[in-house]
């Protein structure tokens, strides 16, 4: 096979891949997820189970629970305690999540790249300039949850949450064939930037879950938000919380996205396409 006929035939998979998970009712799509995830019919679980098994490579391994009631129980599952312990390291940032690192590097005046040659700011992903205003010169990591991930994600170090902002939004995928696509797609999905303040410093920390096509909810163990965040629409959400490293702040209801955001003077532990774990060393803090 030449290089032209691989890429096209590359092309040509991108392509379909991109029709077949954004170019079909998202919103509906995304409902009717909601909608059959929980249920616990012994029919309906059974098969909605074998099939996401069968296309996912899922590990359920270190799974608290042994028998899943339905869909939305294994998706949303628990682990086994000490399956995803913190880095100790008291001035290592942990990763919240299970993820591949998507992208990560420098926030340059406020702009930085979801794929090369896309970029985006940051006033507009968190939708406020003051929110945005420590990190414009900072660092960045993009986390990717595939379908088969844990999906619970947790606190990357001992730091209290001071506020929420939910922007209500779209719902197109977030794999990478997408993000090369379509502009500023961050920006366009249903996204919750949680600001915190970390205990050893006093530095500000912004973590950002951003939902994605099937993800028929965000929940947070911090903010009692009811059972649907969506409800209310888009609005600032007050809270305060102290939570320590490696406690869980909250899941999704599919796979989708974290970026966090450091302010200046952060190292970067990651690198772009690493497969990370919740606890696993992502950032290190100022000297």
């Amino acid at each position: 096979m030449t290089r032209r006929s691989l890429l096209a035939r590359i092309g040509a998979q991108e392509d379909l891949n991109f029709l077949l998970t954004n170019r079909i009712p998202r919103r509906l799509a995304t409902r009717f997820m909601g909608w059959l995830s929980p249920i616990e019919q012994p029919l309906v679980r059974g098969v909605s189970l074998r099939l996401w098994r069968t296309f996912c490579d899922v590990d359920l391994s270190d799974a608290a629970d042994h028998h899943f009631r339905s869909l939305h129980h294994a998706f949303t599952r628990a682990l086994k305690p000490g399956s995803r312990p913190a880095d100790p390291d008291p001035d290592v940032l942990a990763s919240p999540s299970d993820a591949i690192v998507g992208a990560c590097g420098r926030v340059e005046d406020g702009r930085l790249y979801q794929a090369k040659g896309m970029p985006y700011r940051i006033e507009e992903l968190v939708g406020d300039a003051a929110l945005a205003a420590p990190f414009r010169e900072g660092s960045f990591v993009t986390l990717r949850l595939t379908a088969a991930m844990y999906h619970r994600f947790h606190a990357p170090h001992d730091l209290t949450v001071e506020t929420m902002r939910y922007i209500s939004g779209d719902t197109w995928n977030v794999n990478p064939i997408a993000l090369k696509r379509v502009e500023r797609l961050f920006c366009r999905n249903e996204r919750a930037p949680i600001l915190t303040r970390l205990d050893r410093g006093g530095h500000e920390l912004l973590i950002v879950p951003v939902a994605a096509i099937l993800v028929a909810s965000m929940r947070f163990t911090f903010v009692d938000v009811g059972q649907h965040i969506r409800t209310g629409g888009s609005r600032e959400i007050p809270c305060s919380a102290h939570i320590v490293k490696g406690e869980e702040m909250g899941w999704f209801e599919h796979g989708s996205t974290i970026i966090l955001f450091a302010p200046k003077g952060f190292e970067l532990l990651a690198e772009t396409g690493q497969e990370i774990r919740a606890g696993q060393a992502l950032m290190r803090m100022p000297a």
